[in-house]
């Protein structure tokens, strides 16, 4: 019975088996691939934002602290806020140019969007 935390019985509800094993998921960790592999594309938003700029970097492939270490990085040069999810880093304002020179100077493929 330890070994039924009740944290990892996602989705099941009620069973009447008394031998039923609560089965858990296994998360398959993603490998980030290296910056030279990696295809970034900067681009600007300003969709369901009320008309604020928001520029986005999208294409990482990678594990989500990656992710948000490069996403730290990004904004502490840019002196901007933002975030990091979905596999996508979101700075606020208009940082295109800056973003592609930056990530190229890291090693990433960037390229300009729109």
């Amino acid at each position: 019975m330890a070994n039924n935390n009740w944290k990892n019985r996602a989705g099941m509800v009620y069973s009447t088996h008394p031998d039923f094993v609560y089965g858990q998921e296994q998360r398959e960790t993603q490998t980030t691939l290296p910056a030279a592999q990696q295809k970034l594309v900067v681009t600007l938003d300003r969709r369901h934002r009320a008309g604020k700029q928001v520029t986005l970097v999208s294409g990482f492939a990678g594990s989500d602290d990656d992710l948000q270490t490069l996403a730290k990085t990004l904004k502490t040069q840019c002196g901007a806020g933002g975030t990091a999810k979905d596999g996508e880093i979101l700075l606020q304002g208009d940082f295109r140019d800056r973003l592609v020179t930056l990530l190229n100077a890291a090693g990433y493929k960037a390229k300009r969007g729109n």
